[in-house]
């Protein structure tokens, strides 16, 4: 089923391959069928082209938190503050804060 949605998203891309909530959306179904390393280069890609797309940070977080690489995750999470508190948004200010917090 995953895979079905993936190559949905893939085609809906085809249309839009700018729009940052498909871009995501990319990111995420890599993230569930377990292919971290696409998630990844899907995530920076769109922290690249679509910084204050601010949902980006938390997941990304987490993927480096789960390999272990926790300065990675932290500067993440860091630039996700960093972002959350220039556009404004409060939920997810402190969401990236605990995140951050719970690894330090």
């Amino acid at each position: 089923m995953s895979a079905n949605r993936l190559n949905k998203i893939k085609t809906f891309l085809e249309g839009s391959p700018n729009d940052p909530f498909l871009l995501y959306a990319l990111a995420k179904e890599y993230e569930k069928l377990g292919d971290e390393k696409s998630a990844i280069s899907e995530f920076e890609n769109l922290s690249k082209s679509h910084p204050d797309y601010v949902g980006t940070y938390y997941h990304l977080g987490k993927i480096y938190e789960r390999q272990d690489e926790i300065e990675k995750a932290l500067n993440v999470y860091e630039n996700g503050i960093t972002v959350a508190k220039k556009i404004g948004d409060k939920h997810a200010l402190g969401e990236l804060a605990s995140a951050k917090l719970l690894i330090e």
